[in-house]
Parts: structure tokens; C-alpha cells; sequence
């Protein structure tokens, strides 16, 4: 039986509330200290949850308050200048993917975690943690401190809980792009867009990558990893004008059908603006003592992966299961390590993959468009999708140590 029973959970967004859930199902009381103040919950672009998200959800009872928040999107198809290059086959038997806003999957997780009894402090920056032989103390830039068994590092791909792990531990890697986004755009004002409601599209244009996807109503939502030369942290990039960052938009997208009609659409007040997109290379230490990271504090792969949250989720769970199962929070963290490594390191490296082909060439363009049908074949969307989407955590079966 674990001798764990008190966890600081560093971290309001997605992995800290639902590792506070499953926490509180295996009998183990978590406290969850955010950096910033409740009203940051809205800060934050579009996100997709994939049908393994969402039955790690079901788990810890929150999977119907995110379907209540969010656009089921069964189509998704791939467009090259303006051309349909082939529609990705569903798999049978799976959830469609769930398109939310990260500030409304915030405050979605935080309700469920409230309703469920869990405390959440906000205002609590972490600075350092000092370990005593039965427990662990966060100490917090506002001078006060919290005690429990063990620390949890929920706090994202800048996390200081890795650094004081590992001083050493690599850095979130810039993607080279910058993040934005737009969820108000009126279909009239796109008239040559060819897209049915809940369906949505990953377009190449001449010169950049951007997304569309059409919610029911009608209204067009616009996203675009824009290739820039130097890195723009969130506050540089929202310090630019949204204007200014329109004119852009309007240059890169020129001649894109209909890329350039939904840029000339944006809407200075709604444009949503993420800053610089990083993803992480692997972290070599996940734990210390009584310290150990979930989610994208050790494994944020590219949002090509369509995985992010969703391995946050999986893992916050996989953490709670490992600590009800095991003697002592050491053996726990290895085995809770152990069981996600391979696969989070794996669906990663993918992504990275597909990263490299959104600026593609024209030779390579007129190659995609011709094997773009060949891949999104329902045989091989089951090869290369299948494993991520199909994973099912086993929650009620026993975590073994390693022998």
C-alpha cells in the first residue's frame, strides 16, 4: 500500500487538475498552486483532444464537461494551393477529434476539480522546494510555503520543477514560429471557401502553413504557425499591434485561395495572438526525490501531433495509478516513467516529423498532392494513427515494479 497521502500540485492548467482528480480517486489529497490568477484561464489559442484524451477523461469523470465546451470535427481533409489533396479516414470505432480553446478546457477541468472537493491557490509562483526525510516543501516568490509528500510538476513547457530537478535539463526548443489565431470569422466575408460545417483543413499556401476549420454556426476559425526569424516571446508578440501583424498575414497569404480572403477578414480586436510555439526534446530526468513532471513540463510534443493535451491527461492519470499501486513515491515514479516514456518520446518524434513539411517546395508539393490519397487511406491512417488513438489506460489493473 502507498505510503503516499498529501501532493503539491504546481499548475492549474490541464495536467494539474486532472492529476489532482486521480490523485483524489486513489485516496491521495492534492492541493493545486497556479502562478497566475484565475482570470488568465481565457489565455491561450485553439487545441484539438483526440479520442484517447477523452477516454483518459471518463476516468476521472471529467470527459462530459469538455464535450460540453467543445466542436466535434469528424472531417478533416489537407488542401495544397487551394486544391484538396485528400481527406483523412476516420477510425472505426474512435472518437472524433474535439476542438476547444485552451482557456475554456481550463476552466472546464477546474470546475470538474472544484466540484470534486480539490483546492486550487492562485497568485503561488514557484521559486525553490527543500526536501526533509517525510516530505517536501514549496517555497513561493510571495514568501509563504506549502508542505506534502510529494511535488508534482504540472507548470508547462517553462517549468521550473525540471530546473530543480535537473539544473541541467534541456531548455522547451523554439519551433521557429509564432502561434496566432482567429475564431470570429464571418463565412460571408470568405466567398470561395469550400469547407462543411465540422470539417476542417491543414493548407499549404505559397509561402506558409495555415488551418481552417467551420464550426456549425457557420463562422470560420483560422490558425497559422507563422515562420519568423527571431523568437517573440507572448508578451513581445501581443506588444506588436494587431494591426501591424494583420499586414503580415496579408503579405504571406497573397495569392492563397482562401487564405487570402480569410486574412483580409481578421478582425483586429479578435485576433488571438500565442507567441513563439516551442516543443521539448527529451527530458533525461522525469523525477528526483520526491519530485516528478507530467505534461508538458517533460513532454510537449509539436501541435502537428494533435497529442498534447491528451498525453498531459493520459500521463497525470498514469502518475495516480503508479502511487496507489506502489510502496513508496521512488518506486512509483519509475514505474510511472516507465509506462510512458516509449509512447509519449515516440508520437513526438512524428510530429516533428510532419513539422519539417510545412514549408514545402514546389517539387515537393506536386509530390504531396499525389501521395496525400495513398496516406490518408483508412489502412495506412490505422498504421500510423491507430496506436495513439486506441491506447486505453488500464486503470484498474495492478502497476507492477520493474524486477
Amino acid at each position: 500500500m502507498s505510503k503516499t497521502r498529501t501532493a503539491l500540485v504546481i499548475g492549474g492548467g490541464i495536467a494539474g487538475p486532472v492529476a489532482a482528480l486521480a490523485l483524489r480517486k486513489v485516496g491521495i489529497e492534492a492541493t493545486v498552486y497556479e502562478a497566475y490568477p484565475p482570470e488568465s484561464n481565457g489565455i491561450g489559442g485553439g487545441l484539438g483532444l483526440a479520442s484517447n484524451g477523452l477516454a483518459a477523461l471518463e476516468l476521472v469523470d471529467a470527459a462530459d464537461a469538455v464535450r460540453a465546451i467543445a466542436t466535434s470535427f469528424p472531417t478533416m481533409y489537407m488542401s495544397i494551393n487551394g486544391k484538396r489533396a485528400g481527406v483523412a479516414a476516420t477510425l472505426n470505432g474512435e472518437e472524433p477529434l474535439q476542438l476547444v480553446t485552451r482557456g475554456d478546457l481550463h476552466k472546464a477541468l477546474h470546475d470538474v476539480a472544484d466540484a470534486a472537493g480539490i483546492e486550487f491557490v492562485y497568485g503561488k509562483r514557484l521559486v525553490s522546494a527543500d526536501e526533509q526525510p517525510g516530505g517536501i516543501t514549496a517555497r513561493f516568490a510571495d514568501g509563504t510555503s506549502a508542505s506534502a509528500d510529494i511535488l508534482i510538476g504540472a507548470d508547462g513547457i517553462k517549468s521550473t520543477v525540471r530546473t530543480l530537478i535537473d539544473p541541467e535539463a534541456p531548455a522547451a526548443k523554439w519551433t521557429g514560429t509564432i502561434g496566432f489565431g482567429s475564431y470570429d470569422i464571418d463565412v460571408a466575408d470568405v466567398p470561395d471557401i469550400d469547407i462543411e460545417p465540422n470539417t476542417g483543413c491543414f493548407s499549404f499556401g505559397k509561402r506558409a502553413y495555415y488551418l481552417y476549420w467551420r464550426y456549425p454556426n457557420g463562422t470560420i476559425a483560422w490558425g497559422a504557425n507563422l515562420p519568423w526569424k527571431e523568437y517573440l516571446s507572448i508578451s513581445e508578440a501581443r506588444a506588436v499591434p494587431n494591426e501591424q501583424w494583420i499586414d503580415v498575414f496579408r503579405e504571406t497569404y497573397a495569392g492563397d485561395m482562401p487564405g487570402e480572403q480569410m486574412v483580409r477578414a481578421l478582425k483586429p480586436e479578435g485576433l488571438d495572438i500565442q507567441g513563439g510555439l516551442h516543443i521539448m526534446p527529451p527530458v533525461p530526468h522525469w523525477y528526483r526525490g520526491r519530485m516528478v513532471l507530467v505534461g508538458d513540463s517533460v513532454h510537449a510534443p509539436s501541435n502537428s501531433s494533435g497529442q498534447g493535451a491528451s498525453l498531459a491527461i493520459e500521463s497525470a492519470i498514469e502518475l495516480a495509478r503508479a502511487l496507489r499501486d506502489l510502496p513508496d513515491h521512488e518506486s512509483a515514479f519509475a514505474a510511472y516513467e516507465r509506462l510512458r516514456r516509449t509512447r509519449v518520446e515516440k508520437i513526438a518524434k512524428a510530429a516533428a516529423r510532419v513539422n519539417h513539411a510545412k514549408a514545402p517546395g514546389p517539387v515537393a508539393k506536386v509530390l504531396m498532392r499525389a501521395i496525400m490519397p495513398i496516406m490518408f487511406s483508412p489502412k495506412i491512417v490505422e498504421k500510423s494513427n491507430g496506436p495513439a488513438l486506441r491506447h486505453r489506460i488500464a486503470f484498474d489493473e495492478p502497476v507492477l515494479a520493474q524486477l
